[in-house]
C-alpha cells in the first residue's frame, strides 16, 4: 500500500511537472502567436524650423520689391496627419515597421512684404503631401506589461503636391497669381519618437506618441531668375514635432 502510494506521488508529481512544461511553451507560444500589427492614428504636425518662402530683394512686375521671410507655422499652422501602419514582431522586444502617412493644412493669408509702394500679401494652395517611411521600434523591457515604452527611428519619402501663390498689392491695384511657387516634389524624410502603448483587450492596444520630423527641401522653379528674388525659395526643408494617438491590432 505504501508502495502505492509513494508510485501514485511520484506520477502525480511528474504530470504535474510535465504540465507546467506545457502550459510555460503554450504561453509562449501564445506570446509570439500574435507577430503582425496594423494601427491606424491621427496627430497634429507643429513646425519647429524652416521657410515656405525666405526673405530677398529684388523686382517684381517691374517694381521694388522685399519679401519677407514666413515659416511653414505661420503660413499653415498645424497640419493634420493621418497614418497607418503595419509592424511585423521581430522578438520581444523589437519590431520592424512600415508607415504611410496622409498629411494636410490649410494656408493662411499672409504678408509677404513690399512691392513699391505697396504692402504685398500671398494666398498660398493648400500643403498636402504622403509619405512612405521604413522603421525599427524597440520596446523597453517593463514590469508591467499593461503600458510598455518604446523608441522608434524611421527613414522614408513624402511626396508633395505642387505649391501655388496668388499675390495682392492693393495700394497698387495688382493682383497675379505666381503658379507652380514649387514644383511637385520627392522630398527624404527621417524621423525619431518615443511613446508608449496601453494594452485594452488580447489583440489592441492604444498607442501615443511624440517626436522630430525632418522633411527635406521643395523643388525649387525659376521663375524668378534675372529679378533678384531668387533665394525666396531657399531654406524650404522643414523640422515639425508631431503628436500623434492611434489604436493597433496584433493578429
Amino acid at each position: 500500500m505504501r508502495m502505492f502510494r509513494r508510485v501514485s506521488r511520484c506520477l502525480m508529481a511528474v504530470f504535474v511537472l510535465f504540465a507546467n512544461a506545457w502550459v510555460a511553451q503554450a504561453q509562449a507560444k501564445a506570446a509570439d502567436e500574435y507577430r503582425f500589427i496594423v494601427d491606424v492614428a491621427v496627430g497634429i504636425d507643429s513646425s519647429i524650423n524652416g521657410n515656405v518662402n525666405s526673405g530677398a530683394i529684388g523686382h517684381l512686375q517691374g517694381q521694388a520689391t522685399a519679401i519677407l521671410p514666413n515659416p511653414y507655422g505661420k503660413v499653415y499652422g498645424t497640419g493634420i496627419q493621418l497614418r497607418f501602419g503595419f509592424g511585423y514582431k521581430l522578438d520581444e522586444l523589437n519590431e520592424a515597421r512600415a508607415i504611410f502617412a496622409y498629411q494636410s493644412a490649410d494656408a493662411d493669408l499672409v504678408r509677404m512684404g513690399d512691392i513699391g509702394i505697396s504692402s504685398l500679401y500671398g494666398q498660398y494652395s493648400d500643403y498636402k503631401s504622403i509619405g512612405l517611411d521604413f522603421g525599427f521600434r524597440r520596446y523597453f523591457p517593463t514590469s508591467k506589461p499593461e503600458a510598455r515604452f518604446f523608441g522608434e527611428a524611421t527613414i522614408g519619402a513624402a511626396f508633395i503636391d505642387r505649391i501655388n501663390i496668388m499675390l495682392a498689392a492693393p495700394q497698387g491695384n495688382l493682383v497675379f497669381n505666381q503658379t507652380d511657387f514649387y514644383d511637385a516634389t520627392g522630398a527624404f524624410t527621417w524621423s525619431l519618437n518615443g511613446g508608449v502603448v496601453f494594452k485594452v483587450a488580447k489583440q489592441a492596444d492604444l498607442t501615443a506618441q511624440i517626436g522630430l520630423r525632418h522633411v527635406g527641401g521643395l523643388s525649387e522653379v525659376d521663375q524668378f531668375a534675372g529679378t533678384g528674388l531668387e533665394t525666396i525659395n531657399a531654406d524650404s526643408a522643414r523640422l515639425t514635432f508631431p503628436i500623434v494617438v492611434g489604436a493597433r491590432f496584433r493578429f
